[in-house]
This record gives C-alpha cells, structure tokens and sequence, in this order.
C-alpha cells in the first residue's frame, strides 16, 4: 500500500493523525507502516525525521517499495488512529542543510558548469561532490553570493510539473526518474528535481558557512554548515580563539600574529637547544677512542641520531650514537666504510628492537641494555 506523504504537501507540518496499516517485530524494535505519514524517510542524501508516534519513539524512517517504514520502539495495534509528532528541531535542521545546498549547488553550477555528482546531509556537516576545479576564490565567491541569496529571502516552490512542462523545462538532476518528478525552484538560483523536505522561504536557511574544501576524484568536495549548526560552530570557533587569546596574552583579532611570534620563538629555543645537545655530545664522545665508537646522550634530539653518529664515525669504522628511550635507546649506526646492515641486525637479535637502512647508515630502537653492555658487545663482536 502506498503512503501518503504529508510532507510532501506542507514541509512545516510536525502533528498529524494516521491509521496504522502494519506493525511487526524485527530485531527488538517494531516497523510501523501508516496510511499517511508527515515523518521523511532517509533517502536523497537526506536524513530520516524522527519523533513520536502515540507512546512509541520513531528512531528511524525508510521508503520500502513505495511504502514508509517507521522503524518505533514499542508495538502499535493495527487498525487503531495514532497521533504523529515529528522532532521539530531536527526537521528544520534538515531543511536548513537541504536548502542551502540547493542553494550552493545551484549556484556552483550556474557559474562554473559543475554538475552535484554526490550529496550527503552528515551529522557533522553537509558534503558535496563537484565534478570540476574550484579555487579558494571560488567557493568564497559562491559562499557569498549563497548568503545574499539567503538574505533576499526568496521564495522556494516545490512542484510536479506535467510532463510537456516538464520536458521543456532546464533543472538539475542526479539520475534519470521514472514517473512525475518532484521540482524544487529558487528563482535565479536553482531548479532541480528533489525529494527532500525544503523551507518555504530562503531566508529560514539563516546562513551558509563554508568549513572545507578539498580535492575529490576529479573535482573537488565541498563541506557547509547552514543555519543552526553554522551558528554553532562559529560560537564553538569562536570560543577557542577566546580561550587562546588568554593563553598567549593577547587580542582576539591578533592570535594569528601571536601564534607566529610563539612558533618564531619556539624555533629559536629548539635550535638552541639542539646545538647545546650537540655539544654535550661532542664532549662526551672525546672519550671515546679506537675503531668502534658509542656514546649515548639524553641531551640529543630525536631529528639528531643521525648527525652524532656520522660524528663518531668520522676517523673510525663505526660509530654508534644512542639516546635514552623508555627502557632502550633510539640508535643510529655509522661507518665511512664498512657496510653496518650486519652488525645493526645482530645488534638487533642481541638487544630486541628494530630498525634499517642503507650500508653506510641505519637507525632504530634497541628495546634494552645500557650503554656500557652495548658498548662491550659492539666492540667484542668487532674485535
């Protein structure tokens, strides 16, 4: 049996009555068919209503075959008139985010030829797939001209044309539709065949923020936020830049330059730093005499091994350099000679860990010993 789709006539209808047609048992909840219904179901990228239904909780909606599906959980008796309430909040939400895309995608494809080659209304945010470039420039171009639309206010027409009308007319559509199809008119911003539930003016889509932009395939995909959730996550944005304005002293229109004079000093510091790391380690390897060489120093940086250890091998046949880490050493193993693959694989069976490299240099962890074991092991085996 078909459904009746209310909100197919009326978008902002939330309460309505219905006869239930079909219950049953699936999984631990209770599919519910109705004759008629103003709950969405999930489809055209577009998320389900939920709601209520007498004392059941509608979790979910699906289109079976021409037939609603409300996926409750609690059992309603078939035959009996239950009262639907749909979530409000979450239908405008969805409507927010379905016309601004409209919006959006109209717009893109006005300008830049570009076809929605895929949709999706996200928990997060609202993606969409374009089969061509844009810049920077231009998403901020059409994110503009997005929200004058929404600023006009501009009516949003849903309508079944006939088919002559129908066949004359010039919209954007996914994939070719058997039967009437369902048109969605902005005039001056987009004509397109949709399914979806849509507000009836533009400007109850409140704005359209622009979050990402990135390569897709052969285009690029583009992440909105509209209305409600645009404004959430400009206070949460918003809120951060607060919080970090504190933390570096600073004003919230100048973190930015804040931030870069921190990184700028922290640079300065870290190379500080590594040079007096080298020269620690520089002091402790002038003690080291012969052919085999180590020196395990905690003043080193990570990004340093390798320099220390081609330091110790300079004037010696192999130089390992260590770095204390956990219960073990980082290492880097060296030679201007010798081919060290051999000895970093024994070292390796020797005191656990991994690591590799080319012949004249390798690097890895030892998972344990101390710099004395090592250093005794190194140099008997090389003996």
């Amino acid at each position: 049996m078909m459904t009746i789709r209310l909100y197919d006539e009326d978008s902002a209808l939330l309460d309505f009555t219905a006869r239930v047609t079909g219950c049953r048992a699936r999984g631990g909840q209770y599919e519910i068919t109705l004759d008629r219904t103003a709950f969405f179901p999930e489809g055209g990228g577009q998320g389900a209503d939920h709601g209520t239904l007498g004392a059941a909780r509608v979790v979910d909606v699906h289109d079976v075959g021409g037939e609603v599906v409300h996926t409750a959980d609690a059992p309603l008796e078939i035959g009996q008139e239950a009262e639907g309430h749909v979530d409000g909040e979450r239908r405008l939400s969805m409507m927010q985010q379905h016309s601004g895309e409209h919006i959006f995608s109209g717009l893109v494809c006005r300008l830049y030829g570009y076809d929605n080659v895929g949709f999706h209304i996200g928990s997060e945010a609202v993606t969409m797939d374009f089969n061509g470039p844009l810049t920077e420039e231009d998403v901020r171009r059409v994110e503009r001209l997005a929200n004058e639309a929404v600023w006009a206010d501009l009516p949003v027409e849903t309508f079944v044309p006939p088919k002559d009308e129908l066949e004359a007319m010039h919209y954007r559509s996914k994939k070719a539709i058997d039967g009437d199809v369902r048109i969605v008119r902005i005039p001056g911003v987009d004509t397109c065949a949709c399914c979806g539930t849509h507000v009836k003016r533009t400007g109850s889509v409140g704005q359209i923020k622009v979050i990402g932009c990135q390569k897709y395939k052969s285009g690029v995909r583009v992440s909105i936020l509209c209305g409600m959730r645009a404004l959430e996550e400009e206070n949460a944005v918003l809120e951060q830049a607060k919080r970090i304005a504190v933390a570096l002293s600073a004003k919230q229109s100048g973190i930015a330059e804040a931030a870069e004079r921190l990184l700028a000093e922290r640079d300065a510091l870290r190379a500080q730093s590594d040079a007096l790391g080298m020269r620690v380690f520089e002091l402790l390897s002038e003690r080291e005499k012969g052919d085999v060489r180590v020196v395990a120093c905690d003043a080193l940086a990570p990004s340093q091994v390798r320099k220390a250890a081609g330091r110790l091998a300079a004037g010696a046949r192999i130089g390992l350099a260590l770095i204390p880490k956990g219960e073990g050493y980082a290492f880097a193993c060296c030679s201007e000679t010798e081919d060290v693959r051999p000895v970093t694989r024994a070292l390796l069976d020797a005191f656990g860990g991994r690591g590799g490299g080319p012949r004249d240099m390798t690097q890895g962890v030892l998972e344990r010993g101390t710099e004395e074991e090592i250093r005794e092991w190194l140099r008997r085996r090389e003996a």
